[in-house]
Parts: structure tokens; C-alpha cells; sequence
């Protein structure tokens, strides 16, 4: 067995490395720096917000529609917080550009730890995507043409849905059409050892259920992987590692590292029209025979 890269840290270099908030002295000042662009955002495409996907109170999802007559194809957002903060609201600001190319918006809420565990966490998440898949039509979005994209734990979501059979819900293999994952966390064994384990919870059982760089794909869909350039090298090394593990099952996905951002401020590309972000996006969201994964500035 492969022993761990994070074997032999301190516990000091552990939590500055699998801790995004500790690499980021103030971890804040990217989302205040979004919040005109997010109430903008929101005062513009008026989005139905807080609609249920499920009974718990964190199962809503706010609905960005693109003017004009659907059915619009459909993307979804999953936020970070490392399973245990943030909510959808704070993230309006990265619908403006896909709904001008006429992609529906759905930024998804999900249960948080410490109130769930992880196993929570993914279900929730999980149920929010196949309530996105059986009744978006009702909304005027494509069933038929559904992406994700997530970031740090919204990531390590989106690679939960890239794992999961979706025939043995009674829903298409091919469900998910693309996915892009930034500053994942699919391994969540260092999250152990760090502080955010009081809050998460993790042992090693539950760790084991949600390791996605050792539970197989099964949507063969085109992904991409990325991180940024100033994120802490074990973290990156998590989304390489990641991509490497999705090449090995047949898929082709792009790895993407950019230079001169760190854990939160790499967002800020969903708001900047010819970002390493907006380019995945565009190629993610292209009519059927467009999009190909291996293609977006590197490959796995």
C-alpha cells in the first residue's frame, strides 16, 4: 500500500496544507471583494430562489432562467466550505455569463456537517442532482443536457456525482454530460487531521465511503480538473492526483493549474469572459459534438 504523501508532516504543515483558510491569511477578502457583482447578479436575472429538492431545510436550489423559450440546457453549481459553511446566495455572481450563452443556473444548496456527516453531505447532494435530472423540464431546462461544476468540497460533490449509477436510479448513465472540478478535495483522509474535524467528523469508515480518487467513474463524460498555481502543493496535488485516477478508468480529462490564484480568489474567474474558468465552461456547456475532454489546455 501506498503510504500517504502527508505521512511525516507536522501537525502545523498538515493543517497549513489540507486547511485552505490557513494558506489565505484573509480568506474573506474574495468574497467581499464578489458581493457587488453577486447582488448585481441577483437584482439582474430576478432567479427563483429556495426551490425544494427534498424535505431538509438546506435542500433548496435557486434557479437562474436565460431569457427567451427554452428548453434551456442546464448547469449546476456546487459551492465549497469544506461540507460545513456557505450557502448558494453567496454565489449568484457566476450565473451573468453562462445565462447570456442561454444556460439554465441552478446554484445548489446541501446538508452540512456538523448537523450530518459527510455520508449526509453527499446524499443531500446526490438527491439535489436527480431532482435536477426528473424535473427540471417543469422549470424549461434539457434534462438531456445537464453539467456541474463545483469548487473545494463543491468539487469533491460534482466527483460524487461523476461515481454514482445513476441506471440504478432509474436515470440515464450518461446523466451528467461534463463536469468541472476546481481546488477539489477527493481524497478526504487528510481532512482528518486537521482542525475541520471537529466540525466534519470524518473516521476513517466514512473518509473510505466518499474517496473518490479510489471509487471508479462511472459517467464517462468529459471533466476537468483544476486548481490554482498559489494553492499549497498537497492540495493541488489532490486535483492531479484526481485527474490521474479518472484517465486510468478511460476518460480523458483536462488538468488545468492557474498560475497566480489561490483557494478563493480562483472564483473570480466566473466572472472574467476569457478565464481558464469561462473557457472549461464554454467548451462544458457547447452543443453535443463540441465539447471534448483532453482538449482544454492540458490533459491528464
Amino acid at each position: 500500500m501506498t503510504t500517504p504523501i502527508w505521512e511525516g508532516l507536522s501537525a502545523e504543515e498538515h493543517e497549513a496544507q489540507y486547511n485552505p483558510q490557513r494558506s489565505v491569511p484573509d480568506f474573506e477578502a474574495a468574497r467581499r471583494r464578489r458581493e457587488p457583482a453577486n447582488a448585481a447578479a441577483i437584482a439582474a436575472l430576478k432567479p427563483e430562489t429556495d426551490i425544494a429538492f427534498g424535505a431538509g431545510p438546506l435542500h433548496k436550489l435557486d434557479l437562474f432562467r436565460p431569457p427567451g423559450q427554452g428548453p434551456f440546457p442546464v448547469h449546476l453549481f456546487f459551492h465549497g466550505g469544506y461540507w460545513r459553511a456557505q450557502d448558494k446566495r453567496n454565489f449568484a455572481f457566476l450565473a451573468p455569463w453562462l445565462v447570456a450563452q442561454g444556460v439554465m443556473v441552478a446554484v445548489m444548496n446541501y446538508d452540512l456537517c456538523p448537523a450530518v456527516t459527510l455520508d449526509g453531505t453527499v446524499a443531500s447532494a446526490i438527491a439535489g442532482m436527480e431532482w435536477v435530472a426528473r424535473n427540471i423540464a417543469g422549470h424549461g431546462g434539457d434534462p438531456s443536457r445537464i453539467t456541474m461544476s463545483g469548487h473545494s468540497a463543491g468539487a469533491h460533490l460534482v466527483a460524487a456525482g461523476l461515481a454514482t449509477d445513476w441506471r440504478a436510479r432509474g436515470l440515464g448513465a450518461d446523466m451528467i454530460k461534463g463536469a468541472l472540478m476546481i481546488s477539489g478535495i477527493f481524497d478526504p483522509a487528510p481532512a482528518m487531521r486537521t482542525s475541520v474535524n471537529a466540525d466534519i467528523r470524518l473516521t476513517p469508515d466514512i473518509s473510505a465511503r466518499h474517496d473518490y480518487e479510489a471509487l471508479p467513474p462511472r459517467c464517462a463524460c468529459p471533466a476537468w480538473v483544476m486548481a490554482g498555481g498559489d494553492e499549497p502543493e498537497h492540495w493541488i496535488d489532490q486535483s492531479v492526483r484526481y485527474a490521474r485516477h479518472l484517465a486510468r478508468h478511460g476518460l480523458k480529462p483536462g488538468l488545468l493549474v492557474t498560475p497566480r490564484q489561490h483557494h478563493f480568489d480562483i472564483l473570480d474567474q466566473y466572472m472574467h469572459p476569457g478565464s481558464d474558468v469561462i473557457h472549461l465552461l464554454g467548451r462544458l456547456v457547447a452543443p453535443s459534438g463540441a465539447n471534448r475532454a483532453g482538449a482544454a489546455r492540458g490533459s491528464a
